[in-house]
C-alpha cells in the first residue's frame, strides 16, 4: 500500500435542505433569527400521537430542470434527488469544476440511515393490489445506499469513489470523516461528503413513537398551541425529538488542490474520532462516547481546553441529552461551563442520517461569521446548571474550534473537530 501523503482538508462549500428551508441561505437566515422549522405533518396521512414534523418546505424534486417525467416516475426513492440537487448545488457554492482534471479525483461519500425506504413502500402497495409484474424494475437500485451517490456522478461528471457511510444518525459525520482521511491520504482530492434522509412515512413514524423515540404532543403541552416548541434539546420538559426530513452536503479539498483551483477554503476538518458502544442497540454507552469526543481532540492535535464550542447531538430526549452532558463534563471538567454547548436539532429536528452534516454546514456559517446558533424553546434544567447552552437567541461569539457531535443506532459515535480558516 502506498504511504499517506497526510495533507491538510479543507472544506470549500457546502449545501443543506432543512425544514427552515430548501436551501443553506434561506436555513441560515431563518437559523439565526432562532426560528423552529416544525409542522403538522403533510407528506403523507396518518394518525400520530403529535402529528408534528420537520419538512422541508416547497420541496418538489420532479420540478427540477434536471429531471423530465420518466426519470422522476422511475426514481420514486425520494433520497435519490435530494442526494443529486445537493451535490450539485454544493459544487456551484464551492466554486469546484468537475472536469477531465477534478472528476476522476473526485469521491462522493453520502450517508443515510434509512436509504430509499419510500420506494419499498410503493413495490409493496403494487405488489398486493396489482401483483408481482407490478413491481418496478427500478426497485432494488432505489433501495441501494450507494446509488444516490452514482445519480449524482452521473449528472455532474465525477468517477472517484462512490460508496454510502452507514452509521445510523452518525452518518453524516462518518461520511465527512471517511472522506477527509481519503483526502489525506491521497485517496482523491475532492470528497462529496454529507447525509441525506427523506423519512415521512407511516411506518417509520410510528416506529419511532412505538419506541417512545419522537416527541408526544398532550393537551397541555406548550407545542399544541405552537408546533415549532416541539424540540427542546437539554430543557426541563423535553420529551422526544422531532422527526425531520433534510440533507447537507460538503465539499471536502485537499490543501495543495485548494491552492492551485483557487478555491476558498471555509473550515480544516482538524480531527475524527470514532467509536461503538457494544452495550445496547439504542441506549448510549457513557464510556466509549467519551472516547470518542477524546479521540477526535487528540487526533487533531489539541487540547480539551482548545475546544471553544460544542455543536451538540442533542436530540431532545431524557435520556440521550441527559448522558451527552455527562460525556462532555467528564471530557471538559470544570471548564465546561465555559463553552457554549448547542443544539440545531432545536430548529431543524432530527433528520437521522442527514443530521450531522446539516450541523457541520451550520457549524462552520457560524465559525465563519463569528455567530453560534441557539437551543430554542429553551426552560433550564435544574440538572444542567453547568451547561451554557446558548437558550433561545443566536449569540455573537468569534470562535475558531468547534467540535460536532453526532451518535447512531447500533451504538455508533462519530465527532469531528473543525478549525476556522
Amino acid at each position: 500500500m502506498k504511504a499517506p501523503l497526510n495533507r491538510k482538508v479543507f472544506v470549500v462549500g457546502y449545501d443543506v435542505a432543512t425544514p427552515l428551508g430548501s436551501t443553506f441561505e434561506s436555513t441560515w437566515e431563518r437559523a439565526v433569527r432562532g426560528e423552529a422549522g416544525f409542522r403538522s405533518l403533510t407528506r403523507c396521512q396518518t394518525s400520530t400521537r403529535s402529528g408534528i414534523v420537520g419538512e422541508i418546505p416547497d420541496w418538489n424534486p420532479r420540478s427540477l430542470g434536471f429531471i423530465d417525467r420518466k426519470e422522476g416516475y422511475n426514481w420514486n426513492a425520494e433520497f435519490v434527488f435530494l442526494t443529486m440537487v445537493l451535490c450539485k448545488r454544493a459544487l456551484e457554492r464551492s466554486g469546484l469544476e468537475i472536469d477531465e482534471r477534478t472528476g476522476p479525483r473526485t469521491a462522493c461519500l453520502i450517508g443515510s440511515a434509512l436509504n430509499g425506504s419510500d420506494a419499498l413502500r410503493v413495490a409493496f402497495h403494487n405488489y398486493t393490489q396489482k401483483g408481482p409484474l407490478k413491481i418496478s424494475p427500478y426497485l432494488l437500485p432505489n433501495l441501494c445506499a450507494n446509488v444516490p451517490s452514482g445519480k449524482a456522478g452521473i449528472l455532474l461528471g465525477f468517477t472517484g469513489p462512490i460508496f454510502s457511510p452507514q452509521g445510523a444518525c452518525a452518518s453524516g459525520n462518518h461520511a465527512i470523516g471517511v472522506g477527509a482521511r481519503m483526502i489525506r491520504d491521497g485517496d482523491c482530492d475532492f470528497a462529496l461528503a454529507g447525509g441525506v434522509e427523506t423519512c415521512l412515512l407511516p411506518e417509520i413514524i410510528h416506529g419511532f413513537e412505538n419506541m417512545w423515540a419522537t416527541f408526544r404532543l398532550t393537551p397541555e403541552d406548550r407545542a399544541s398551541a405552537d408546533p415549532t416548541k416541539a424540540s427542546r434539546p437539554f430543557s426541563a420538559d423535553r420529551r422526544g425529538f422531532v422527526l425531520s426530513e433534510g440533507g447537507g452536503v460538503l465539499v471536502l479539498a485537499a490543501e495543495d488542490a485548494v491552492a492551485s483551483l483557487g478555491l476558498t477554503p471555509r473550515a480544516e476538518v482538524l480531527g475524527v474520532g470514532w467509536t461503538s458502544d457494544a452495550n445496547h442497540f439504542t441506549l448510549p454507552n457513557k464510556e466509549t462516547i467519551v472516547r470518542a469526543i477524546r479521540e477526535s481532540i487528540d487526533d487533531a492535535g489539541l487540547m480539551p481546553g482548545d475546544i471553544q464550542y460544542v455543536n451538540a447531538h442533542g436530540t431532545s430526549t431524557q435520556k440521550g441529552d441527559k448522558i451527552e452532558v455527562e460525556c462532555l463534563r467528564e471530557v471538559f471538567g470544570q471548564n465546561l461551563a465555559g463553552i457554549p454547548v448547542s443544539s440545531n436539532k432545536s430548529q431543524v429536528g432530527h433528520s437521522l442520517g442527514a443530521a450531522a452534516a446539516i450541523e457541520a454546514a451550520l457549524g462552520i456559517e457560524g465559525m465563519h461569521r463569528g455567530i453560534i446558533l441557539p437551543t430554542v424553546n429553551h426552560i433550564p434544567d435544574p440538572e444542567f446548571p453547568d451547561v451554557d447552552v446558548v437558550p433561545n437567541e443566536a449569540r455573537a461569539h468569534r470562535h475558531d474550534i468547534f467540535l460536532s457531535n453526532s451518535f447512531g443506532f447500533g451504538g455508533t459515535n462519530c465527532c469531528v473537530v473543525f478549525k476556522g480558516v
